[in-house]
């Protein structure tokens, strides 16, 4: 686990309203993949798979519950987003960031060890700002040796 701030930054992608029991995050990198390249002002080469959840999302959990998932790319500020697309801007704030390696079942109990026993026990707390995932050059989805950054927003009590 590391501790990291990170500035406001620009992405263009799409979005789409999901639950963990209704997951469509195949759709939306279904929808995403093919028009990526249209996308100009890229930063870097990496997609970001980044979650907005309301208010009290965690206090309250319930798998059913919607939140907005959205399939992005990092752009200079002022880009302007292909047709069919949006720009998203992520405020500055502190994260708690760890390497995830392996498959989705070992991705839920590391996230649940972050949320309910590190985080806490760090003397930190969880903020309503969005979670995110970078899918960099190690990241290859479904691979047992897949790697992604996890970015959990954290702020002092």
């Amino acid at each position: 686990m590391q501790l990291t701030h990170t500035p406001a930054r620009t992405f263009v992608g799409i979005s789409l309203s999901m639950s963990l029991l209704d997951n469509k995050t195949v759709e939306l990198w279904r929808q995403f993949m093919p028009h990526r390249h249209a996308i100009t002002g890229r930063v870097g080469v990496e997609m970001y798979s980044l979650q907005v959840y309301p208010e009290g999302y965690y206090q309250q959990f319930n798998p059913a519950n919607a939140f907005e998932k959205w399939a992005l790319v990092e752009v200079v500020p002022g880009t302007i987003p292909p047709e069919g697309m949006k720009v998203f801007l992520l405020p500055q704030g502190d994260y708690v960031m760890f390497v995830h390696k392996g498959d989705i079942s070992t991705f839920v109990q590391k996230l649940q060890y972050v949320l309910q026993e590190w985080i806490p026990a760090s003397g930190l707390l969880l903020d309503e700002r969005p979670h995110f995932e970078i899918l960099g050059e190690k990241y290859r989805n479904g691979d047992p040796e897949s790697e992604e950054e996890v970015w959990v927003p954290v702020r002092r009590p």
